[in-house]
């Protein structure tokens, strides 16, 4: 075989087994594209989709993640209705007190960063201060240009703790909502707290006397 053929040969071979190397060594496969696509419409039928539909998944979420299912649910057309029910029914978890937890954090009650009162203290000053004031008296920096209500007050001091809760998730009056701000349950709660710890640390407010009527009669 004369010498130029051979080595045609034998660049073809060698060109060939390196193709094959590339092909399956280097070419991605198939079954990597799967990976490169963030959804398919199928997938919406997959078990993983809903786990904690499934008996057999532990229900204890990750602290401060809320199970599949195990959100709160919306009592706003009844609370600013006027019917307060569904709000005074609340329970507070940490009523045991701004210094600590009534019950363990879990699946119902997040885990908060700090004491319940920390967290409260700073939620307060971030939102709710610059309208309520800083003693929850309504003399923020705004607090008077919007006719924002004293904390104070024996109304608000007779209010139920899931009624305060109910106000910084839905908003009342010139208040706008703050659930979506404020969008952790145990961090409203510890707002809740806070408010109960501004009221118990000044007294309560006398509402102003009402104006007396002018005298009958007067100068001509």
């Amino acid at each position: 075989m004369p010498r130029n053929l051979r080595l045609a040969l034998l660049a073809a071979v060698t060109l060939g087994v390196g193709g094959c190397e590339y092909y399956y060594n280097r070419v991605p496969s198939p079954d990597d594209l799967m990976h490169a696509v963030p959804w398919f419409d199928h997938m919406i039928g997959s078990k993983a989709v809903y786990p904690y539909q499934m008996a057999g998944i532990p229900r204890n979420a990750v602290p401060g993640t809320v199970p599949v299912g195990g959100a709160e649910g919306n009592w706003e057309a009844e609370f600013k209705s006027g019917n307060s029910a569904t709000a005074d029914a609340l329970v507070n978890p940490f009523a045991g007190g701004a210094a600590g937890t009534a019950q363990a954090p879990g699946p119902s009650v997040a885990r908060l960063p700090g004491t319940v009162a920390a967290r409260g203290d700073t939620l307060y000053h971030t939102f709710c201060a610059v309208c309520h004031g800083g003693a929850g008296d309504g003399k923020g920096p705004v607090g008077p240009r919007v006719a924002a209500p004293s904390l104070l007050t024996p109304q608000a001091q007779g209010r139920s703790d899931g009624y305060l809760y109910s106000i910084i998730r839905y908003g009342r009056g010139v208040m706008p909502r703050y659930g979506d701000k404020v969008y952790r349950p145990a961090d409203r709660w510890a707002i809740v707290n806070y408010v109960r710890t501004l009221q118990s640390g000044a007294p309560a407010e006398v509402p102003a006397p009402a104006a007396a009527p002018p005298a009958a009669g007067g100068a001509d």
